[in-house]
């Protein structure tokens, strides 16, 4: 431990929904004299990075509150902090979606600790942690090109693909069902542009699932994909 105490501290932050594993996560690493957990959060929009900074993201995959990976590790690089995935067994499409998002690396609950220390270390130096789980996932996601969908757009269809129809849509988004189609559309003719077709349904499901918006069986992330005013997928009318 000598050694390890001469070495810069390296100040980490955690974003775990589950308290049990957040507190344990800090008292671990408290046996590691050059790694600071100095802030634990249970959802990216409530993680301070301002007041206080931090050199590497600790993210929980899936988190309850329904929020997708893609956006919570766009939100975090956009803040300037490079982000190390740990995650419990997770569908495969979530692991491609996190990879082509641009974190470091992918380290699993189940694995043990001073793997996790060393991929803390290497991730917050800017080393890409390179596991089974990463290797899968690159080699998974060859030939996906960002259909470059904005907010708006793949909120409509993380909806549309969970299986909603477009009056339901657009009850939940407070969007007129013309709308909704119109978006749809659009969606349609991005993924068109970036080679990847979905002219049916299942199609844009299998978009959905690839880009990591909703799980592979389908089912949207965390408790319910939340919309802005606090309603959830399945909240719709049904027509």
């Amino acid at each position: 431990m000598g050694e390890l105490a001469a070495l810069p501290v390296l100040r980490v932050a955690l974003v775990e929904d589950h308290e049990i594993v957040a507190v344990g996560f800090a008292e671990l690493l408290r046996e590691y004299p050059d790694i600071h957990v100095v802030t634990v959060s249970n959802a990216v929009t409530t993680l301070d990075l301002v007041g206080t900074p931090v050199d590497l993201v600790v993210l929980d995959l899936r988190l309850g509150d329904g929020s997708s990976p893609t956006d919570n590790i766009r939100s975090l690089l956009a803040a300037g902090v490079d982000v190390l995935i740990l995650t419990a067994a997770e569908d495969p499409t979530l692991i491609r979606a996190a990879a082509k998002a641009g974190v470091l690396g992918i380290v699993r609950k189940s694995q043990p600790v001073e793997e996790l220390v060393e991929a803390i270390r290497d991730a917050a130096s800017g080393a890409t942690v390179a596991g089974l789980d990463w290797a899968a996932a690159i080699d998974g996601d060859a030939g996906l090109a960002d259909a470059g969908l904005s907010a708006r757009e793949r909120e409509i269809l993380a909806l549309y693909a969970s299986g909603e129809k477009a009056q339901s849509v657009a009850y939940l988004t407070n969007l007129s069902k013309s709308t909704v189609a119109n978006y749809v559309s659009r969606i349609r003719a991005k993924y068109a542009n970036a080679g990847r077709p979905a002219h049916t349904k299942v199609d844009l499901h299998r978009r959905a699932a690839e880009d990591g918006l909703i799980l592979g069986d389908g089912q949207p992330l965390g408790d319910g994909h939340r919309i802005s005013d606090g309603r959830r997928l399945g909240d719709g009318l049904q027509g």
